[in-house]
């Protein structure tokens, strides 16, 4: 047996002979029955590579072989034996969960018997048993991303390629994920894993970080997390708050590779440990995380002031902006949202956490008015948007969960259709386009149909959309999903700059790193807020957010299971 599953050699591909090569002379091999990550930025080349080990685009020079044969002239072969999960949910929403199974399972030619074996076995391993007959457009996010993984072990593949597959999904879906793809490969499936969650990457046996079509790493990720060993920093001890303490490092010269916030601290990364001033009393040093050093191979973090915040000024002196009264939505006799009160004060971010379908979107659209709540009231600067919806989203900047700008118009046209629907004009309109064109660099895609922009840019043209008129209050869920570290970084060094002259946020989110920078968080569940507090009230010392998250979920479960 041959002891890699994919050998690749000066592999390039470039989609024309004037562009830049989506893939630039990369050569690795990947180890039989493991799990290797592939992590980079978006446009890095990730999903162009996967589809050309599947056969499914040809490459422009080098060699590839998968499984000892060329997916180029063995392309029939090579699918016989590789499973595949695509970036974006690939199934048919309109059809149930055990017919899209049964799909999968005809064009992988199982027998009757085969079938039986296999559903029973599969179901029973992702817990989607008592879900057969759900529609798969009615599923959570993390059930889909199941559904998804059964259809593509359908065919018993030797190598599973996934794209993905984890995005917008919960924590404790992602661990689930994790661990039954950590199974397959005890019983020989050798996994590709492509994603942009690190901490999740930071599991995998090893990586390929790849940059603008360049392999900048392959090896064990530890590997580069222990090369920042007496690197890492948070402050304390400051008594200045987290996010004017950011701004002030951000401003400085000093030698910092990175810097977030973290709860009540910020975490810094020093370019060198011998630069880090030993007897400096505001810092102690931390362990490094795998971001850590992916983000210093990468070049570091944008360490600048937002642009975005410089003309914003927030008139409204309400010190309560957002209010949520006994809100409660049913569907039926089924309860999505029950009784969730709580207020936001001016200037504060508030987190919204939850897994997926516990009630968490119900409740944030019920807030800004895309759903009516069945009980309760939600209140925009004291305006009741039962009462008076236009005014009081008036108040707001709203970015959806999924891309829900015009997919066919350009870049251009949305931005012209958005600041129009604001009503802003002339010079005022023109200027504002202006900006958040430079802002968020988006000069080099104004003609392009927004559908087709990579993710990151799709993301970017959203929440320039969202703050073009300058509202004093902010919704934005998930708007992060799927976007790589640095992009991240730079929308949170965007959003704490408008809120530092005071805009008032509600984000949701499964970027656990990112609940830290919440002032104070609401974690749903079943429904319920079943903990409000900031992320240093949720935690217990030395946990993680997401420690914390799936603790305080468990805690509810155990409590309720012996209440029944």
């Amino acid at each position: 047996m041959i002891k890699s599953i994919a050998e690749i050699s000066h592999l390039t591909k470039a989609f024309s002979p004037e562009a830049k090569p989506a893939l630039d002379d990369i050569t690795f091999t990947l180890p039989r029955g493991k799990i290797t990550g592939l992590i980079g930025p978006d446009g890095a080349g990730k999903t162009t590579l996967i589809r050309l080990l599947l056969g499914l685009l040809r490459p422009s020079q080098g060699k590839i072989r998968v499984l000892d044969l060329d997916p180029v002239t063995e392309t029939k072969d090579l699918h016989q034996k590789t499973g595949y999960m695509p970036q974006k949910f690939g199934l048919y929403e309109d059809l149930t969960v055990l017919e899209n199974m049964n799909l999968y399972a005809d064009l992988n030619g199982l027998t009757e018997q085969e079938k039986r074996t296999s559903f029973k076995q599969l179901l029973a391993m992702t817990n989607l048993t008592p879900f057969t007959e759900r529609l798969a457009g009615n599923l959570s996010g993390g059930m889909k991303q199941k559904l998804g993984l059964v259809c593509s072990l359908l065919g018993r593949p030797d190598f599973l390629l996934l794209d993905e597959p984890s995005v917008g999904v919960d924590p404790i879906s992602r661990r689930e994920l994790m661990k039954l793809v950590r199974d397959l490969t005890k019983s020989g499936i050798t996994v590709l894993w492509s994603t942009s969650y690190l901490d999740e990457a930071e599991q995998f046996d090893q990586i390929l970080l790849l940059n603008d079509g360049k392999l900048l790493f392959q090896g064990n990720p530890k590997e580069l997390t222990n090369s920042l060993d007496g690197s890492v920093f948070l402050t304390q001890n400051t008594h200045l708050n987290n996010r004017r303490l950011l701004r002030q490092i951000l401003k400085s010269q000093k030698p910092i590779i990175d810097a977030v916030i973290q709860g009540d601290s910020v975490r810094i990364v020093m370019t060198d440990k011998n630069l880090q001033q030993k007897y400096d009393p505001f810092l102690k040093q931390t362990t490094p995380r795998f971001e850590d050093a992916v983000i210093k191979i990468l070049g570091g973090a944008p360490m600048h002031e937002s642009l975005v915040a410089q003309n914003i000024s927030v008139s409204e002196t309400t010190a309560v902006m957002i209010e949520a009264d006994h809100l409660t939505k049913q569907y039926g006799s089924f309860t999505a949202a029950n009784d969730i009160t709580f207020q936001i004060k001016r200037g504060e971010i508030f987190g919204l956490l939850g897994p997926n379908g516990a009630g968490k979107s119900t409740s944030f659209k019920m807030m800004c008015g895309l759903s009516k709540p069945t009980s309760g009231n939600a209140f925009i600067t004291g305006i009741d948007m039962n009462i008076d919806p236009i005014k009081a989203r008036s108040k707001l900047g709203y970015m959806a969960q999924k891309f829900s700008l015009f997919s066919p118009l350009s870049v251009l046209q949305n931005l012209r259709f958005f600041a129009g629907i604001y009503g802003l004009k002339g010079s005022d309109k023109k200027n504002r386009i202006d900006q958040m064109i430079d802002v968020f660099n988006l000069s080099r895609y104004l003609g392009t149909p927004s559908g087709t922009l990579p993710l990151g840019y799709k993301q970017r043209l959203a929440l320039a959309c969202a703050i073009m008129h300058n509202p004093p209050i902010l919704f934005l869920d998930e708007p992060t999903s799927g976007v790589d570290p640095l992009t991240r970084r730079e929308f949170w060094n965007h959003i704490n700059s408008m809120v530092e002259k005071g805009v008032t946020v509600m984000v949701t989110t499964h970027f656990m790193d990112e609940a830290e920078y919440c002032d104070r968080i609401a974690l749903i569940y079943q429904g319920n807020a079943i903990r409000i507090g900031s992320p240093s009230q949720l935690k217990k010392q030395g946990e993680t957010m997401e420690d914390a998250f799936i603790r305080l979920i468990c805690e509810y479960d155990q409590k309720h299971e012996v209440k029944k």
